[in-house]
């Protein structure tokens, strides 16, 4: 079958319904602008992937998920009645945790942005406009063909995410030529070892922020085992993502029943309000910043729940029930120290 067909020749294209419209169309324009943004970062991706250094492959791992996601974007452009192209929160907060990580690793200027300072900015800024090119296309086709609200939130995090790590390699550039390293990656050797350390601190800072698996929640639920056994409890270990969904929950023999729900709720709370719940029993007395949160069903305000966080960025979260608040709240101790060396 030949790939050229003809049927487009008069302007006129077909989505999944199978209707003719118009190539001029909001939706085929939206579908266009998110094919060139794919586009503009498999270049971005295709320059790290040749500078071969040992971050590199999960920085392209990375890009190949946001372009897995901007791909369900556009199928559910294309049919938006089929509930499986939709995007989950869960790949929004992937970008934001990535953000949150490289701006807190260097001092970024707040002023406007020349450009073209470093071959990698420059391709990232690129897919960068093209991204907020792409939500104001969204914009135009949401007025009269409702757009998905997640698709939308993640379009305006992905231009952030690409910024964030623009500005990265213009700073870790500039700290290069004040050291008086070598030449610029456009003249650098075949080694590549000048465009290494432009990417390599923000390629590390990226990988750190990666979510929390299911490998490293049965590891860090096996630490904590280990310590409750050793302090004589029988206890329910909750582990839950950075949404507070459960990733894993471990029942210990002899636990108490009720414990598997309080410590899905421990992990949650935790998540929910960004501190341990053992600091939740004083602000929500009569009259402090979260009275009323005690009589949500879902919310725990007792110890026995932390927050797991790489450098300032929450992963997830850890739930622990089977002893009194403060007995829980002691193997949640054990846990994030555990937590640090996986």
């Amino acid at each position: 079958m030949k790939i050229y067909t003809k049927h487009g020749d008069g302007g006129m294209t077909t989505l999944m319904s199978a209707t003719q419209i118009s190539k001029a169309d909001e939706r085929i324009n939206a579908l266009g602008t998110i094919d060139e943004l794919t586009s503009q970062m498999g270049l971005a991706k295709a320059y790290i992937a040749s500078m071969n250094t040992a971050d590199s492959a999960t920085c392209v791992a990375h890009f190949d998920r946001v372009q897995g996601v901007l791909m369900t974007i556009m199928a559910g452009i294309a049919d938006p009645r089929n509930k499986k192209h939709t995007v989950t929160a869960e790949e929004t907060a992937f970008l934001e945790s990535i953000i949150d990580t490289v701006e807190a690793s260097f001092p970024r200027e707040h002023k406007f942005i020349l450009p073209g300072y470093c071959e990698l900015s420059a391709r990232l800024d690129v897919a960068r406009t093209t991204a907020r090119r792409a939500e104001r296309v969204i914009a135009v086709m949401d007025r009269k063909y409702a757009a998905s609200a997640p698709a939308k939130a993640y379009l305006n995090r992905l231009s952030d995410y690409l910024y964030m790590l623009g500005r990265k390699a213009d700073y870790d550039e500039a700290q290069r030529r004040e050291s008086g390293g070598a030449a610029p990656a456009a003249a650098a050797s075949a080694n590549g070892s000048a465009v290494d350390s432009i990417v390599e601190e923000v390629l590390r800072r990226v990988g750190e922020a990666r979510p929390l698996d299911l490998a490293k929640a049965t590891r860090l639920i096996e630490e904590v085992e280990k310590c409750a056994k050793a302090m004589g409890k029988q206890a329910v270990i909750a582990v839950c993502n950075s949404e507070g969904n459960p990733i894993a929950v471990h029942v210990m023999d002899g636990a108490f029943l009720v414990s598997y729900d309080v410590a899905i709720k421990k992990a949650y709370t935790a998540v929910s309000v960004k501190m341990p719940t053992k600091d939740l029993y004083e602000l929500v007395q009569p009259g402090q910043t979260f009275y009323g949160l005690q009589n949500v069903d879902k919310m725990v305000c007792f110890g026995g729940g932390v927050p797991l966080k790489v450098g300032d960025t929450i992963v997830g979260g850890l739930g622990i029930s089977g002893g009194t608040g403060e007995e829980d709240h002691a193997l949640c101790e054990c846990g994030i120290r555990a937590f640090a060396t996986l």
